[in-house]
């Protein structure tokens, strides 16, 4: 689905600032791939994700989805292959806009509409039918704008948004970071509900190690721009806490985890 060769990235270049994140980095993701990815601050976890979106454009090598090189492509024309959900729950909607229109603009991404046109009656039993197995009463308020929901409730509807269309892709930027335990809680279950159900391949970085551990087919840790750790498979489900602190170890890479993941 998505194989990235020798991604390069420099910011400040040639300045005292000068910061080498990527120097010739390669991943190959395979089709329904559901990979969580965790790492030290600066890793370029947050990186990857920009450059492959679009958002940040790449000194040098190529990104490719479905065969497809994305690497001219501007991020407005990514979009309709990618779905992204950011960690900060005011990104991803409109806030002026109510939930039907959010709706409708996400449902019609990728074509040409207004929105005399864009939004159609006909597709608000499907809003309402989607909206209410979340039970935090968005279905009530289709008509409400989206800057008066709360933060859980806008990055629920960030991530319907981001699947509507079913992209090829779904990124995922420690969606949940910003939330509280609760409502946390509940959008991992909502995502892994929805990557599940559509078998979408999906790449998601993650501060919490118990999030990677028990979500996904995958696990990358990353570290000054490189993979460090990468586990899949059987090894991945059997994988807990104190195994994953062992390859750590025997990596010699135990500091790469930072005190945030541990705490969490």
């Amino acid at each position: 689905m998505l194989r990235i060769r020798n991604l390069c990235k420099t910011f400040h270049k040639n300045t005292v600032n000068e910061k080498i994140v990527f120097n010739g980095f390669s991943l190959d993701v395979q089709e329904g791939d559901f990979i969580t990815i965790i790492g030290s601050n600066g890793a370029g976890k947050s990186t990857l994700l920009n450059m492959i979106s679009g958002s940040i454009e790449a000194d040098d090598g190529s990104v490719l989805l479905k065969d497809k090189d994305l690497s001219d492509q501007p991020e407005y024309k990514r979009t309709r292959s990618i779905g992204r959900v950011f960690q900060d729950p005011t990104m991803g909607t409109s806030p002026s806009m109510n939930i039907i229109e959010n709706l409708s603009m996400a449902m019609n991404k990728g074509k040409k509409f207004n929105f005399s046109m864009g939004v159609s009656k006909k597709d608000i039993p499907l809003f309402e039918k989607l909206l209410a197995p979340l039970s935090l009463g968005l279905e009530e308020q289709l008509y409400t704008k989206v800057g008066l929901l709360s933060g859980g409730q806008r990055q629920s509807l960030s991530l319907l948004m981001a699947t509507l269309s079913s992209p090829n892709i779904l990124l995922l930027d420690e969606h949940t970071a910003a939330l509280d335990p609760k409502t946390s809680e509940r959008i991992i279950e909502l995502t892994e509900k929805i990557v599940t159900e559509q078998k979408m391949t999906t790449l998601m970085v993650t501060h919490n190690l118990n999030q990677a551990i028990s979500l996904g087919n995958r696990l990358l840790m990353m570290h000054k721009g490189e993979i460090v750790l990468d586990i899949r498979g059987e090894e991945k489900k059997k994988l807990t806490i104190p195994k994953l602190l062992t390859y750590f170890e025997k990596n010699q890479s135990k500091d790469l985890i930072s005190d945030r993941l541990l705490f969490s």
